[in-house]
């Protein structure tokens, strides 16, 4: 849940801070005051677009800083798939804005924007005139049965992704397959040449490697030759080298090692380094040999290495890449030399994949039909709590002219308000203060699947009053049971029910106006309700009217 709000420099806020609690968070205040101001500043906390002039007067930059803390299993799972992990339990979502550009933080550290967005999806949700407006549009009307109906369609639905990749990928394969004969020859005609340079080549593997170390001893034969030879003289050649004057020194042992055991061993020891410099000796000789090569010798060595790297810069970054590269090409040779049979696989292929798509779509409307009559109807009972007293409300499918990934159902909420009235799509009849409604509706009906904690009501009570404003009061409370909810709210009705009640105030010092916000007690609570309820003019009646509603509003939650 949203644990706290922390604004600094934004529009009249100088600087305020906020804690928020469980429940019902109902925000009230006179006209002017600044409530728009404050959920505002949470959106742009949570990576809304914003313009320079929402910039205090005279500051540099506008913070807002939104704590929350994580409740549960599944949604720390699903911050921590987006490599996001709670601090001692809680997230610290922050984002500095500054004219031009804009800094974002997650528990401290600098994001993306675009992963403040995913993050806060997680943890909130905000309704407001924008979100209402969205219920007019199918997509969202799909999305919403979706979500009710997930425990029942989620193994469908993923079936039907899985089925929609399948299918389309075939769909792709075979549109590029289907070319026509002209560009099909010339493909031909360059694979046939790719393979036939490749294969003439007769590459070996292991064979770059063996040409460039044997170009590498070329290119430094005459330093080799010249270290070997000395090396060569100094062991074996000369009268003063290594050989010599091992053997001179067997010799004179030779005669010592009869008598004494000791130097016996020594001669064993002095006979052994002769055999091993002898078998040095034969080696680095023919090593030396080894180094003699001819110029026609280094001319094609070279010529050969020439070949090797450019089809490497063609076709691979080694012989065996070179290789794969060119069993790739055959298979593929083979393909269109026989381009019939190809197409008429894929064809198969193709076919194959859109049955068991059709297949698992249909299984999929079945399942959304079923569920969608069971939340239907409890729309429908919703609206009725609302006050809409002869509602219908209905759920209609259609096919889609195209296959998708979320199947092939066109969805559309349809309603009648009037008795005697046909249903009919609800962007065709619901007004903005009917739509905020049925959002209503469609989040209490929702409270027990919605998985996100804290919940957003802005504009909740456009174009109500009386009854209406109790009914609605009652499903705010209710959602507030299982949500932490903030509302911001003009009627009594709704504030009276509030779990913590939010007074926002504007005041003038240093002729400088301030916006502020501050928790109420219960007394001032019933205070708030007498001005929203009498106005400029608070009578003793009024207020005892405020009382009455508070204690009523207790005894409902």
């Amino acid at each position: 849940m949203l644990q706290n709000l922390h604004v600094k420099n934004l529009a009249l806020i100088d600087e305020i801070e906020v804690d928020f609690k469980e429940g019902l968070n109902i925000l009230t205040g006179e006209t002017g005051a600044g409530k728009s101001i404050i959920l505002g500043s949470v959106s742009l906390a949570l990576g809304a677009r914003y313009s320079t002039d929402i910039l205090r007067k005279g500051a540099q930059y506008g913070f807002v800083e939104l704590t929350f803390s994580i409740e549960n299993e599944k949604q720390e799972k699903q911050l921590n798939k987006l490599d996001i992990y709670s601090e001692e339990g809680e997230v610290v979502l922050s984002r500095r804005l500054m004219e031009g550009r804009s800094t974002s933080k997650i528990n401290g550290e600098t994001v993306p924007i675009s992963l403040l967005k995913e993050a806060a999806g997680i943890l909130i949700d905000i309704h407001g005139q924008h979100e209402h407006q969205s219920l007019l549009y199918k997509k969202k009307q799909l999305e919403i049965l979706d979500n009710f109906a997930a425990d029942k369609i989620q193994k469908t639905a993923e079936q039907v992704k899985a089925a929609y990749a399948e299918y389309k990928k075939w769909k792709k394969e075979l549109e590029q397959a289907d070319k026509d004969e002209a560009e099909r020859a010339k493909e031909l005609s360059f694979l046939e040449f790719e393979i036939k340079e490749i294969t003439e080549a007769g590459l070996r593997k292991g064979e770059d490697e063996e040409l460039e170390e044997a170009y590498r001893r070329m290119v430094n034969s005459q330093k080799i030759v010249a270290g070997v030879n000395e090396a060569h003289g100094h062991t074996s050649e000369s009268s003063d080298s290594a050989s010599e004057s091992i053997s001179r020194a067997i010799r004179c042992l030779a005669d010592a090692a009869g008598m004494d055991e000791q130097a016996g061993g020594l001669y064993e020891q002095l006979i052994e380094i002769d055999s091993l410099l002898n078998d040095f000796n034969r080696e680095l000789s023919a090593y030396s040999k080894s180094l003699d090569f001819s110029e026609e010798e280094f001319a094609q060595t070279e010529e050969r290495l020439n070949e090797i790297n450019r089809l490497k810069i063609k076709y691979g970054n080694s012989i065996e890449e070179i290789q794969t590269y060119c069993k790739e090409k055959e298979e593929r040779l083979k393909v269109l030399n026989d381009y019939d049979c190809y197409l008429e696989q894929l064809r198969s292929s193709l076919q194959k994949a859109e049955d068991e798509l059709d297949k698992q779509t249909k299984k999929l409307t079945d399942l959304r039909q079923k569920e969608s009559a069971v939340f239907a109807k409890k729309i429908q009972g919703g609206l009725k709590d609302l006050n809409f007293a002869n509602v219908q409300f209905e759920i209609a499918f259609d096919l889609l002219p195209e296959y998708t990934s979320s199947g092939r159902d066109d969805v559309e909420f349809m309603i009648s308000m009037n008795p005697g009235e046909p249903v009919k799509p609800l962007s065709e009849v619901a007004s903005g203060g009917e739509l905020s409604r049925i959002m209503l509706a469609i989040k209490t009906v929702m409270a027990d699947k919605d998985e996100i904690p804290t919940l957003i009501f802005d504009e909740i009570d456009v174009g109500i009053s009386g009854r209406t404003a109790q009914k609605v009061s009652e499903k705010m409370a209710v959602i507030g049971r299982s949500h932490q909810v903030i509302c911001i709210t003009h009627l009594a009705q709704i504030a009276a029910m509030a779990d913590a009640h939010y007074v926002i105030e504007k005041t003038v010092e240093n002729e400088r106006t301030r916006t502020g916000i501050r928790l109420l007690s219960n007394e001032e609570s019933v205070d708030e309700l007498a001005r929203i309820l009498g106005g400029a003019k608070i009578t003793e009646a009024v207020r005892e009217n405020a009382r009455e509603m508070k204690e009523l509003a207790k005894s409902s939650h």
